[in-house]
């Protein structure tokens, strides 16, 4: 597992927002087991009490159960899993938003050119696809 960590938030934030990309993207799946919290330190050169915090906000949130002794696993709550996705997008969008607000694009506009951006790098990704053979 590798992750990139910025110094604006604080790392055990980062390792949830880590989490919840893979589970929006299925790279974990509901009922998945988890590493251990040393496991995970381990893994990303933290201190294993960073994991432990990630793990207990993660926990929090619902993301993963732990029962017992038993490995940690994503939640099988499909409520939970759905609002992942849409909980990122909208973080994300309003990240863009905040970005762009000083430049007073009229809506519409702001729309379109996203529009066309996607549609653009859409394009691309399924043009490097295809196999030229």
């Amino acid at each position: 597992m590798e992750l990139m960590f910025n110094n604006r938030d604080p790392v055990y934030l980062q390792v949830v927002k880590h989490f919840k990309e893979r589970i929006a993207t299925g790279k974990l799946t509901a009922g998945e087991t988890i590493p251990s919290r040393r496991e995970l330190a381990g893994q990303l050169g933290i201190n294993p009490n960073t994991a432990q915090k990630a793990y207990k906000e993660m926990e929090e949130q619902g993301l993963i159960v732990t029962e017992g002794n038993s490995p940690s696993r994503i939640t099988g709550d499909t409520a939970i899993l759905g609002r992942i996705r849409d909980e990122l997008l909208t973080e994300a969008i309003d990240m863009f938003l905040a970005s762009v607000r000083n430049i007073e694009v009229p809506p519409e506009q702001l729309l379109s050119l996203v529009q066309q951006r996607l549609e653009a790098k859409w394009s691309m990704s399924h043009n490097e696809e295809v196999d030229p053979t």
